[in-house]
C-alpha cells in the first residue's frame, strides 16, 4: 500500500517537473544548477514521501523542499564566499598574495615542474599554467572560469602551495632554493 502511494506522489511530481523546473530556474538562473537542485529535491522528496499523508498535497510539499534547496544553495555560496574573503585579507596581511613576476617563475622553474602539474588535483594544472607559466591575466582566467576575482586568488594560492609540496616531495631541498641548478630531472 505504501509503494503505491509513494509512486503515486512521485508521479504526481513528474508530472509538474517543467514548472518546477521553472521555479528554480528564477531563482538561481544557471541551468546545471536547475538541474542540480531538481535531482537533490527528487532524491529527497523519494526518500521522504512516507512522511506526507495526502498525496494531493505532493505538489505543495515538493515546493516546499525546492525552496529549502535554493535557501540552501545560497547559504552554501554566502559561506563559501565568506571563507574566500577571509582567507584573502589573511593572506594579504601577511604577504602572501603577491606573486612572483613571471621571468622570475619561468627563471626558477624546475624541469621536474612539467612532470608534476598533471598530478595536481582539481584544476590547479591549469591555473598555474594559465597564470604563471603562460602569463595570462588573472581578470580573463577568472571571467573564463566565471568565478570572482578573490575565489581565483584563493585557488591560485592553493594551486601553488599544492605544487610546492609536490616539487618538495619530488625533488628534496633544491626546490627550496629555486631549482636553478636541478638535477632531479
Amino acid at each position: 500500500m505504501a509503494e503505491v502511494r509513494a509512486n503515486g506522489i512521485i508521479q504526481r511530481l513528474l508530472e509538474n517537473e517543467s514548472a518546477f523546473r521553472q521555479f528554480i530556474r528564477r531563482r538561481v538562473g544557471e541551468a546545471t544548477l536547475v538541474d542540480d537542485i531538481l535531482q537533490q529535491s527528487l532524491t529527497q522528496a523519494v526518500a521522504s514521501a512516507h512522511s506526507l499523508h495526502k498525496e494531493e498535497s505532493a505538489v505543495a510539499w515538493f515546493y516546499r523542499i525546492l525552496r529549502h534547496a535554493v535557501a540552501d544553495y545560497y547559504r552554501a555560496l554566502g559561506a563559501e564566499a565568506r571563507r574566500n574573503q577571509a582567507f584573502l585579507e589573511e593572506s594579504t596581511i601577511s604577504g602572501d598574495h603577491q606573486a612572483l613576476p613571471l621571468d622570475e617563475v619561468r627563471a626558477t622553474a624546475c624541469v621536474c615542474l612539467h612532470r608534476l602539474l598533471p598530478g595536481l588535483r582539481g584544476n590547479y594544472a591549469e591555473l598555474i599554467k594559465r597564470i604563471d607559466l603562460d602569463g595570462e591575466s588573472p581578470e580573463l582566467v577568472a571571467k573564463d572560469l566565471k568565478v570572482s576575482r578573490n575565489n581565483l586568488t584563493v585557488r591560485l594560492h592553493r594551486a601553488r602551495q599544492s605544487l610546492r609540496n609536490s616539487l618538495e616531495g619530488a625533488c628534496g631541498i633544491c626546490s627550496k632554493h629555486g631549482c636553478l641548478n636541478c638535477t632531479c630531472g
